[in-house]
This record gives structure tokens, sequence and C-alpha cells, in this order.
């Protein structure tokens, strides 16, 4: 786990404690957004699998494919990425508490780039 990403888990574990509902939903989506990024295509799945469910995999782990890392970079573009598509939301909305909690939510992730 990088840098961002330690900062980020850190930061929801206070917003959770503080009770925080912005921040919490601001780091949860975040966190969500880069566990997305680490995924990796599956690969075609050559086991033959159980014969009650077509295309299973057999055994402990068998299907788990290794994550992506993120470099600091990467998990900042995330995090950049994000910060965006919640400015530009607000902006649709232009004014009011959805505009306001959408603004404050990028605050709380530009807190964490630096």
């Amino acid at each position: 786990m990088a840098a961002v990403e330690e900062r980020l888990r850190a930061g929801l574990r206070a917003a959770m404690r503080e009770r925080d509902p912005v921040a919490t939903a601001a780091l949860r989506s975040v966190l969500g957004a880069l566990g997305n990024a680490t995924a990796v295509p599956s690969p075609p799945s050559t086991a033959t699998g159980d014969q009650h469910f077509a295309g299973s995999a057999v055994g402990l782990g068998a299907a788990e494919a290794a994550r992506r890392v993120l470099t600091p970079e990467e998990e900042a573009a995330v995090v950049r990425a994000e910060i965006a598509e919640r400015l530009a939301a607000a902006a649709e909305y232009g004014s009011g508490p959805a505009a306001d909690r959408l603004r404050a939510e990028a605050a709380v992730l530009s807190s964490y780039l630096g």
C-alpha cells in the first residue's frame, strides 16, 4: 500500500470516529476507486471447474487474480480524478445542498494530496 492510500485509510478511520458523514463518504468512495484501479482483467479460465457450476474454478483461491500495484503518482491521479468529478457535478448543480456537499467532499479529498 502506497503513501496516498495509507493516508486516506487513516483519514477514513478518523472520520468514522468523529462521525463526519461528508469525509466518510468521500474517503470511502475514493478508496473504492483506488480498489477498482488495481483490478486486472481475469485471464480466461482453463480449469475444468465443478460439475455443478459451469465455468467455476476449483480449489482455494483458484479464482483469485493478483492486483495491480499503483505508484503514488497513479494513486494521486485517481484522487485528482475523483475531485474533478465532484467539482464538475457541483458545477452542474450550481448551488444548493447537493452542490455544497460535493464541494465539501472535493475539499476533503484535496487535503490528502500534497
